[in-house]
């Protein structure tokens, strides 16, 4: 074992600070190397990506709404916010659904 703590997160519960994680590493987007497909403890099976910090270590689970985060991310729009606020990261409507 690698002693990080492992989190899974959500688009609801994306904060600024792992946000800037998954566009500082995965600039060009991610492809289907960069994901990580698991069960939970439900039985379901996840795809998420992976970013790690000093003691972290995220699985965002992959979304469409991520994606469309992702490429519209610009760090002066979460300036006024904390970085581990999830309510800083806007809900929009399921781009794949327009």
């Amino acid at each position: 074992m690698d002693g990080l703590r492992r989190v899974i997160v959500d688009f609801k519960k994306l904060t600024p600070e792992v946000l800037k994680l998954l566009v500082e590493r995965y600039p060009d987007g991610y492809d289907d190397d960069n994901v990580i497909s698991f069960r939970n403890a439900q039985g379901e099976r996840i795809e998420a990506v992976e970013v790690v910090t000093e003691d972290t270590k995220y699985l965002v689970k992959i979304s469409a709404k991520l994606e469309h985060t992702m490429a519209n991310y610009d760090e002066d729009d979460y300036s006024d916010f904390k970085d581990d606020d999830p309510d800083a990261i806007p809900d929009i409507d399921d781009p794949e659904e327009e």
